[in-house]
């Protein structure tokens, strides 16, 4: 067998110079130099070189740039379904980014971040998506690639307004009436199961046994497939939609729904129904405050809602106040008061004349 070369040296199939080495760590190293002149093939591999000694010798990491960052970042969140969002988000950040490397990223870097996006007039819970991305690239290069000892601190930025938009019943079915009959549909489902969008259009009849009332969702935002109890009204949308597919549950002309829901459907419906600011993933949050209306514990909207944190859930807490009815009704007009009654200023001066000289004049 012939011996593997080291060094630089040309192949016959590429234009480039390709360099071979073994670096301290035991590592062999064989690579094109993605140039067409020996000198700057030869610097490369001294730098390959000098890297490896310094790391394995000294501890001295080779030092890692944000775009090979990002390019292993892509790599492990290609699968999620907000994967167009992050790949957005890295876009965004190239031009603050691009050119550095990790161990650059500083207080005076993100704070640069968060000024120039200001200045865009992008609000607060934008630059916050910026910023959480940020610090997940970066905690995942020191903490599972080992490719930085330490990252920044960032803080999100305060004064991001939760968004608290939800329907009365009211509105909800004035919203339905105005919907086709498809999108109707997904409405009415979305309200009685709190479903996001994809779950629904996504569900197959093989996943829901209607004489058991459940449904189990495979494609889920977190990835962690669960049950979802399908009630009355569920159950009344689905035996609707029973012989339109032999696959999907939910259609549009016998076909599967394979794009956004917030379309010109959508956004008519909206209009013909008189609401404003409201959007598809809000059913989502209708329904998790109708729940919290009607007695239903955090605790169990969490299961039913699939959320993985009790913090998420914790926003609807404001929806349901009868744990608190009791306590509230102890001061009402009429009941046997046990306040006791004291006066502030006629305790202070009672303090005041004790502390007098017996002499002084009053």
């Amino acid at each position: 067998m012939a011996q593997t070369q080291e060094g630089v040296y040309r192949r016959q199939d590429s234009r480039f110079w390709w360099i071979a080495t073994t670096l301290p760590n035991g590592k062999r190293i064989r690579q094109s130099a993605g140039t067409e002149t020996r000198q700057d093939a030869e610097a490369l591999l001294a730098k390959i070189r000098l890297e490896a000694f310094r790391e394995h010798h000294f501890g001295i990491k080779t030092q890692r740039s944000w775009q090979e960052a990002v390019v292993r970042y892509l790599t492990i969140k290609a699968s999620l379904r907000s994967f167009r969002d992050v790949n957005r988000i890295c876009r965004m950040l190239d031009p603050y980014l691009g050119s550095l490397t990790l161990n650059q990223i500083n207080g005076d870097v993100i704070w640069s971040v968060v000024q120039g996006q200001l200045k865009k007039g992008n609000t607060p819970a934008t630059v916050n998506r910026y910023l959480a991305l940020i610090r997940n690239l970066l905690k995942m290069a020191r903490d599972e690639w080992q490719w930085i000892d330490s990252i920044p601190k960032i803080r999100l930025l305060p004064g991001e307004v939760e968004r608290d938009r939800w329907l009365t019943r009211e509105e909800a079915d004035q919203l339905i009436a105005a919907a086709p009959e498809h999108l109707a549909a997904l409405i009415r489902f979305a309200l009685a199961t709190g479903c996001r969008a994809r779950e629904i259009t996504g569900l197959e009849w093989n996943r829901v046994d209607l004489d058991r009332r459940t449904a189990w969702l495979n494609r889920t935002k977190n990835g962690t497939p669960r049950g979802v109890p399908l009630n009355a009204d569920a159950v009344a949308v689905l035996q609707e939609q029973m012989g339109k597919h032999e696959q999907f549950c939910f259609t549009y002309r016998s076909q599967p729904i394979l794009w956004d829901l917030t379309n010109t459907a959508w956004r008519n419906a909206i209009k013909k129904a008189g609401l404003k600011d409201f959007r598809f993933h809000d059913l989502r949050h209708t329904w998790a405050s109708w729940h919290r209306q009607a007695g239903t514990s955090c605790d169990e909207l969490k299961d039913l809602g699939g959320w993985k944190s009790r913090n998420m859930v914790d926003r609807y807490a404001k929806f349901a106040t009868e744990n608190l009815a009791f306590a509230a009704s102890r001061i009402e007009t009429g009941k046997d008061r046990k306040v006791i009654p004291l006066s502030r200023f006629c305790h202070a001066k009672d303090v005041n004349q004790s502390l007098k000289p017996a002499n002084s004049l009053s």
